[in-house]
């Protein structure tokens, strides 16, 4: 599977700290990259299990491995779940998605390690990918979303990805997630 080089510089360097903060696995662009998809991306996306539940700790341990926040704001942090930095050696960013539980655990536990230019990364599973670009919705995302199902439309379970969006739908007070991933997959000949 093959992603960007200075994706695979950070994806190696972030790979030995996540190891020692939880369940983890890589999600976005990277991961419609290292899934086949051709796709330019200026980032890296995780999402992370942090245990313990210590983000101020955390940081500092990215900040050994040459890791800088980039928005230095517990409240920020607290607010979205989400701890911004930029990987030093290569200046590329790196947004880590903190854990909650529910449909996130789901995805930890359907994470399959796969080699990524001689690194071990869990990778999020394909159905959950295509799940996590529906319910993004921006532009670029569902254009993520089709390439995914044009390559893997007879592999995917998707009485799986209907389920999920149906329970998504019901829990964001949303009815759009259905429709879109039904115009992702009725625009691609069977």
């Amino acid at each position: 599977m093959q992603v960007q080089p200075a994706a695979l510089d950070l994806l190696t360097a972030l790979s030995q700290v996540l190891a020692r903060w939880g369940r983890w696995y890589l999600f976005g662009a990277q991961a419609v990259i290292a899934y086949g998809v051709p796709r330019l991306s200026a980032d890296v996306d995780v999402t992370l299990q942090l245990v313990p539940d210590d983000p101020e700790r955390f940081v500092r341990d990215m900040e050994e491995a040459g890791f800088a926040v980039r928005v230095d704001d517990p409240d920020f942090v607290r607010r979205t779940r989400v701890i911004p930095f930029v990987h030093l050696a290569t200046a590329m960013p790196l947004d880590v998605v903190l854990a909650g539980s529910g449909l996130e655990d789901e995805f930890l536990d359907r994470a399959r390690e796969t080699d990524i230019g001689g690194t071990t990364v869990p990778l999020i599973d394909t159905e959950d990918l295509v799940i996590a670009k529906v319910l993004a919705a921006r532009p670029k995302d569902l254009e993520d979303a089709r390439g995914l199902w044009h390559l893997y439309r007879r592999k995917l379970d998707v009485d799986r990805i209907h389920r999920t969006l149906r329970l998504l739908e019901e829990a964001l007070g949303q009815s759009d997630l259905l429709p879109c991933f039904e115009s992702i997959r009725d625009r691609e000949p069977e």
